[in-house]
């Protein structure tokens, strides 16, 4: 059984299970003998049971690479078939890809349902009461039958007032079902920030804007448009946010998954890249499989130590290095959802990977104005502030994270004092501890209060 659907899989292996009168039993993998002699021993043991019980064998093996064992296989492929090839029977075999030199053996593709399939489903197992929600619910996340139905079940039992309730309820269970386990590789960020708290030019905040207008029109242009009977390459939508550290990359991704109501997954470079060979790809296949069930929203900081650019190869370092940067080039073509990816360093991303970007998002250094609507934006409603000059705030010359970082330390500063406000005496003060900190020349006339006769305190 081949592909990612792991619970139709399951589905199918019971069914015919069912059909043919055999319990079926699982055996992961990872807990197969690897001794020959315990292998023989566990084979002996499994034929003897075949011969007395109805019993039949589900075989987990998704996180083994397919290797022939005539092709030099690892130690940890090679059990499975000297298992097999020893003992006789019916066994399902759960794999990614096709698995070669088992002897005779059937092969089934089984993938999710298509679009117009998950529709119907969503239509039979909702009722009437459904509306326009199922093709909503298609266009952005690709489910199995069973997640279907077990959505359906746990929305039928709760009370909900109207087609708009029913529909939020749905997406927030869709999102948990397809939330994948990336724990090890990435790290889920909770976004909390709207398009009224970020400040960037109009042209990045349009292409911004254009991201999240086109993550939701995908179904109406790929599917009832007829542009993915076109082609099966480039249907997902990647974007580059390039700039300086601070100039709003991280949050403005956040915007976009907040504005989406997506997961938002920030990749662990550090736990993606290997220095073994071939582990990488691994890592980064894991990372895109899981989150092909859509809900995800993958987001690469620091994209140029992962996306740079392919050398001239001089030793066998050199070409595995290339080979990972052309193996992520062919899945961010394949990958459905939305992948952004933020860099530091536009120019040493690889020329053919920034062919296939949809989006480039450039991130300038506020200006003053920028700055000074920063400021303003900065401190929430909560806060007890006295009157601030925004005008002479906005001269500072600091990026969005860098005044974040001021505003956070004057607040907790004002938390100290009596009555606890926060005073442009308090920013200034955080303000130069922050220069200092960026090691950024310090102006002490800068960050004086100039104290005005009869002016409030």
């Amino acid at each position: 059984l081949v592909g990612l659907d792991t619970e139709s899989k399951q589905l199918i292996s019971n069914r015919v299970a069912a059909t043919l009168g055999l319990h079926l039993h699982r055996l992961p993998i990872e807990i197969l003998p690897q001794q020959s002699s315990e292998l023989e021993t566990f084979a002996r043991l499994w034929e003897r049971e075949t011969r007395l019980l109805p019993i039949a064998l589900y075989l987990d093996v998704r996180d083994v690479e397919p290797v022939a064992p005539t092709d030099g296989a690892t130690q940890k492929t090679t059990p499975l078939n000297r298992f097999l090839s020893r003992s006789t029977g019916l066994f399902f075999l759960d794999t990614r890809d096709v698995w070669p030199g088992l002897g005779q053996t059937t092969i089934f593709d089984v993938s999710s349902p298509t679009l117009a399939e998950q529709t119907a489903l969503w239509k039979a197992t909702l009722g009437p009461a459904a509306g326009d929600s199922p093709p909503k619910l298609t266009g952005q996340f690709n489910l199995n039958a069973i997640a279907i139905r077990r959505i359906a079940q746990t929305v039928s039992g709760e009370e909900l007032t109207d087609e708009k309730d029913l529909y939020n309820r749905l997406w927030k269970l869709c999102l948990s079902s397809t939330r994948p386990r990336l724990e090890s590789l990435a790290q889920r960020i909770e976004p909390k920030v709207t398009w009224d708290d970020i400040v960037l030019p109009g042209d990045a905040a349009i292409l911004l804007q254009q991201i999240a207008d086109q993550v939701g029109q995908r179904t109406k242009v790929y599917e009832e448009w007829g542009f993915s009977r076109k082609t099966s390459r480039g249907l997902g939508i990647n974007a580059l946010f390039a700039g300086e550290s601070g100039t709003g990359k991280t949050m403005a991704a956040e915007v976009i998954a907040n504005n989406l109501c997506l997961d938002l997954y920030r990749i662990d470079l550090s736990a993606v890249v290997s220095k073994y060979i071939g582990e990488t790809e691994k890592n980064l296949r894991r990372l895109f499989d899981a989150a092909e069930d859509g809900g995800v929203i993958l987001f690469f900081d620091e994209a140029d130590a992962l996306f740079g650019k392919r050398s001239e190869v001089k030793d066998s370092h050199d070409r595995y290095a290339n080979i990972e940067v052309n193996y992520l080039l062919q899945r961010m073509e394949a990958y459905r959802g939305l992948a952004i990816l933020a860099t530091n360093m536009k120019s040493a991303l690889d020329q053919a990977f920034m062919r296939r970007l949809r989006f480039i998002v450039n991130f300038p250094f506020p200006g003053p104005a920028e700055r000074k609507a920063i400021w303003q934006k900065i401190f929430p409603a909560q806060t007890p502030k006295a009157e601030l000059d925004f005008d002479r705030l906005g001269r500072l010359n600091l990026t969005g994270g860098a005044i974040r970082n001021i505003a956070v330390n004057a607040a907790f500063l004002a938390a100290m004092k009596q009555p606890p406000r926060v005073t442009m005496s308090l920013i200034l003060d955080a303000a130069r501890a922050e220069f200092r900190k960026l090691e950024k020349p310090v102006n002490e006339a800068d960050f004086r209060i100039i104290e005005v006769a009869g002016a409030k305190p």
